[in-house]
């Protein structure tokens, strides 16, 4: 099973910046397109970015221009830096890869907690 390990999260204030980081198993973030995603509780996951094999980036609209995910193949690591947080941030994070058919991997780690406020 794929794993991925995601860590960096914790309190900022608004303006703010963090980085997350992605441990992924063997080859993984250097084989596959990979993405991040986050999730408030009882809300439904929301897809944030994605860097393809080739290291195209695309992002969601609510981020795009204050979040970019970057990768490290030796290190087999996924990075997002989150600047100019919002309180509407605030959220899990996670990472997974996507495979080849487009669908993301069922496996999902435990998340990085990202809370956004004054």
């Amino acid at each position: 099973q794929v794993q991925h390990v995601e860590s960096g999260g914790g309190l900022v204030q608004p303006g703010g910046s963090l980085r997350l980081s992605c441990a992924a198993s063997g080859s993984i973030s250097s084989s596959y397109a990979m993405g991040w995603f986050r999730q408030v509780p009882g809300k439904q996951r929301e897809w944030v970015a994605t860097i393809t094999r080739g290291g195209s980036t695309t992002y969601a609209d609510s981020v795009n221009g204050r979040f970019t995910i970057s990768r490290d193949s030796a290190k087999n690591t996924v990075y997002l830096q989150m600047n100019s947080l919002k309180p509407e941030d605030t959220a899990v994070y996670y990472c997974n890869r996507q495979e080849f058919s487009g669908a993301w991997n069922v496996y999902w780690g435990q998340g990085t907690q990202v809370t956004v406020s004054s």
